[in-house]
């Protein structure tokens, strides 16, 4: 008996999301039956679209519990038997995986179909910024007029009181917003490759260059809301398979480190989420106990917690006036600002899954390339609107941030794809009111965003804010990266990216 064996997998019965490895053992008689068999298979595979066949791979060996390497050699079997070539970086310093990928030639980069991170979100953060830097072409955020010089002139900035909300409209959008970036303007964070490399462009966003994560994190909050499920074997699949979705990214500009910084625009990109107060402190106090592995996050949290800081801080964030989704903005009795839907938005929770009809429509990169911001910058609807006062936290997430402490995520009906920003505002507030607003995170079917001291804002058609803190101090969380900053922009970019993924099951 001549036989031949055929890798699978299969679904799992309890998580659908997951993928089980499964082996088919075929058997005949006759050796020529077999080998028809195997070669028919081969050529049915070969002629699989999207399939990737060469891969960087960056596996990060002190990720998480320290298992990155061990995760890489799981599932390296699996890019063998797909026939998927893999170049191997095992880094051994902090910041590698940046430098490698904002050095490496877009000769060199076109010869791959895609990057692999083995490792966790902020290791991915480290690549994703390696790869945007230097090639994507975009403006900055866009800003009110009085942000850059809000600190060196405050007579002149406009100063509202605790909750008040106030709208600015620009007269002088098409100034002040460039329909795209010009190289004398932007021309030293565009590109820092040589002449003879900028002959092989790498266009971003790119529809073939995907991205892969295999999780080995303390949180893996990306890998579970692009695969749904933090399973090494299922991403690997995912890879190997040729699995696409678009990915929003959120560029964050930090134009001032301190109130005495002079004004010096750093950029960094997001996939996940941006925080600020509860999210900056615990991420700063973590890296006291790097030594406790993903438990230091449960201690820093528990500690920073118990101490309660509050932060005076200002957020304006643009707000246009549509006719498909109508806000309104009303207050309750104590004056807290509350952002209502539509009833019928209210109702409907539209949670992100695999063949999401929200994440399939195809991102509009036609008049920028990358820019969803632009259709509506010449609009007289378009204003500032701003909210100051003292926050527990300020947090932007991008996607749903769903990991296995909040299954639901910081919110649930984030999508993957829809060019969203969520601007979650906690104000200050009683200890009890705050721990009962956490406890809500990790409850699958809980409320977080149900309280007084909570402002959720769904940043719509133009979803841009800007931040400038009052104090001294101001530490954001990157993607569980440390970012230092006074003063901040953000604006996030639809379907930037593209993932080796498909969504959560159903």
């Amino acid at each position: 008996m001549f036989r031949f064996t055929v890798h699978g997998f299969i679904r799992s019965k309890n998580q659908p999301s997951q993928c089980i490895l499964a082996d088919y053992t075929f058997g005949h008689t006759n050796l020529q039956v077999c080998r028809k068999w195997v070669n028919q298979l081969n050529a049915s595979l070969k002629q699989e679209v999207g399939r990737p066949k060469n891969l960087l791979v960056f596996v990060h060996p002190r990720s998480g519990k320290g298992n990155g390497c061990r995760t890489w050699e799981a599932v390296a079997p699996i890019f063998s038997r797909a026939r998927v070539e893999t170049k191997v970086i095992v880094t051994e310093k902090a910041g590698e995986a940046f430098d490698v990928m904002s050095s490496i030639t877009n000769m060199e980069l076109n010869s791959y179909d895609g990057v692999v991170a083995v490792g966790g979100d902020g290791f991915f953060n480290e690549i994703l910024n390696g790869f945007l830097s230097p090639r994507f072409k975009a403006p900055y955020p866009p800003t009110p007029s009085d942000f850059v010089h809000v600190v060196k002139d405050n007579g002149d900035a406009l100063v509202n009181e605790e909750d008040e909300i106030v709208a600015e409209t620009s007269n002088k959008m098409e100034d002040q917003f460039p329909l795209i970036s010009s190289p004398k303007k932007f021309g030293s964070r565009i590109s820092n490759l040589n002449s003879e490399d900028k002959a092989a462009e790498f266009p971003v966003p790119n529809e073939w260059f995907r991205f892969g994560i295999i999780p080995a994190g303390s949180t893996d909050a990306i890998v579970i809301c692009t695969t749904g499920t933090r399973d090494p074997i299922t991403s690997a699949l995912h890879i190997v398979l040729g699995k696409r979705v678009h990915l929003d990214i959120a560029q964050v500009v930090r134009w001032k480190m301190t109130p005495s910084s002079e004004v010096e625009p750093n950029v960094r990109y997001a996939a996940s989420f941006s925080g600020y107060g509860f999210y900056g402190d615990v991420i700063t106090e973590s890296e006291k106990y790097r030594w406790m592995g993903p438990k230091r996050y449960d201690y820093a949290g528990t500690m920073v917690f118990l101490k309660h800081r509050s932060y005076e801080a200002e957020i304006a964030y643009l707000d246009v006036e549509s006719d498909e989704i109508n806000l309104t903005s009303k207050r309750d009795y104590q004056g807290n600002l509350i952002r209502a839907i539509r009833s019928s938005h209210v109702s409907e929770r539209r949670i992100c899954r695999t063949n999401c009809n929200v994440c399939n429509e195809k991102p509009n990169h036609a008049s920028v390339g990358v820019c969803s911001l632009t259709p509506h910058l010449n609009s007289e609807e378009t204003r500032w609107a701003r909210s100051k006062g003292h926050f527990l936290s300020v947090g932007a997430a991008v996607i749903s941030c769903r990991n296995e402490k909040a299954p639901d995520g910081l919110v649930a009906d984030a999508h993957l794809s829809d060019g969203f920003l969520h601007l979650i505002l906690i104000r200050d507030c009683p200890h009890a009111s705050y721990l009962w607003h956490l406890t809500q995170l990790t409850r699958r079917g809980g409320s977080p965003l149900n309280f007084k001291f909570v402002e959720h804002h769904k940043l719509l058609q133009t979803p841009a804010f800007t931040f400038t803190s009052s104090g001294d101090e101001s530490v954001w969380n990157v993607d569980g990266e440390i970012f230092q900053a006074h003063q901040l922009s953000a604006q996030v970019f639809r379907g930037l990216v593209s993932m080796f993924a498909s969504g959560p099951e159903v």
